[in-house]
């Protein structure tokens, strides 16, 4: 029994040991420490690039040598590595000391800034050009972004907006799109009140080539109101004073610049009309608002036919 005592003393005392070892904090690895205290020799600014350029050497240099004989991990003494050369460049003055910014009219400033993941005195070597770009580009008003960090503090962002091309209504939300349909903001649309009003589903996709054709016929464009998408098969015109204008599936270039005739021979987009409907090539038909009087017939051929209300 004597003899049992010191071994369980010491079996104790081992345990404390181990439990306070894994109780203290962690060190930093003796390369950071090695790294922290040579510091001063980047102090001097001719002395700054030597420093920078002995970090890059060391991790080459420790880098083929764990490799060629195994001895360490190399992902996790790059990572040290990496981490140690990025907090000596920052003592030696590489932060990130003023954020230059092109190209931007619309994108909002704040959505910038988070994607960019940085502040002032940021190690800039700690700061990927690259991760930065594929966030900006996930930005809905940004097409494209460059990205590139110049050494000593500086990062430059050269961005290429998509372009305001119309509102967009659907279910009775407004949007803002480019020319392609890509929505680009659901806020402060009121600010693009000037863009052409698209609507219903589809019409976000089928926008680009109807404004294109209606802004060969000014006189027709300055009456429309809104282009309003019908089973995403064909257009209608809403004009301003409220008449609805029917347009053909398919052959929306004839019927336009017919309208365009009549309005120049007539002043038909001016007539209180409830509905001007061009479906058919050979037939105008004018749909009259409820209890108005007998339209005045534009021409005798094609055939003229009057409809008190409804709307096909």
């Amino acid at each position: 029994m004597a003899t049992d005592a010191p071994r369980h003393g010491r079996d104790a005392a081992a345990r404390r040991a181990r439990g306070a070892i894994q109780g203290a904090p962690s060190r930093p690895s003796r390369l950071r420490l090695w790294l922290r205290r040579r510091r001063f020799l980047l102090r001097s600014p001719g002395l700054r690039l030597l420093g920078v350029a002995a970090v890059v050497v060391l991790v080459v240099a420790v880098t083929t040598i764990g490799l060629r004989f195994g001895s360490f991990d190399p992902a996790a003494r790059l990572g040290a590595l990496r981490d140690g050369a990025t907090e000596l460049t920052a003592h030696a003055g590489l932060t990130v000391q003023e954020v230059l910014l092109e190209g931007s009219h619309n994108t909002p400033p704040e959505s910038v800034r988070e994607a960019l993941g940085i502040r002032h005195g940021d190690p800039i070597l700690g700061f990927s050009p690259q991760d930065a770009k594929e966030r900006l580009e996930m930005i809905a008003w940004i097409e494209h972004a460059h990205v590139e960090r110049l050494l000593p503090g500086t990062i430059r962002i050269r961005i290429e907006e998509r372009r305001p091309f119309a509102i967009w209504q659907r279910d009775g939300r407004f949007s803002v799109i480019d020319r392609d349909g890509k929505v680009v903001a659901t806020d402060n649309v009121g600010a693009f009140g000037r863009l052409p009003l698209v609507v219903g589903p589809g019409a976000d996709r089928a926008a680009a080539a109807m404004v294109d054709l209606l802004r060969t016929a000014p006189e027709v464009m300055e009456r429309v109101h809104a282009l309003v998408r019908v089973g995403d098969r064909r257009w209608n015109l809403r004009l301003r004073q409220g008449t609805d204008v029917l347009l053909p599936e398919g052959h929306d270039r004839a019927a336009i610049g017919r309208l365009a005739e009549l309005h120049a021979r007539q002043g038909l987009l001016d007539r209180p009309l409830a509905a001007i409907d061009l479906r058919q090539p050979d037939k105008l038909v004018l749909r009259l608002p409820p209890a108005s009087g007998p339209a005045t017939p534009l021409e005798p051929n094609p055939t003229l036919q009057r409809v008190r209300s409804g709307r096909g």
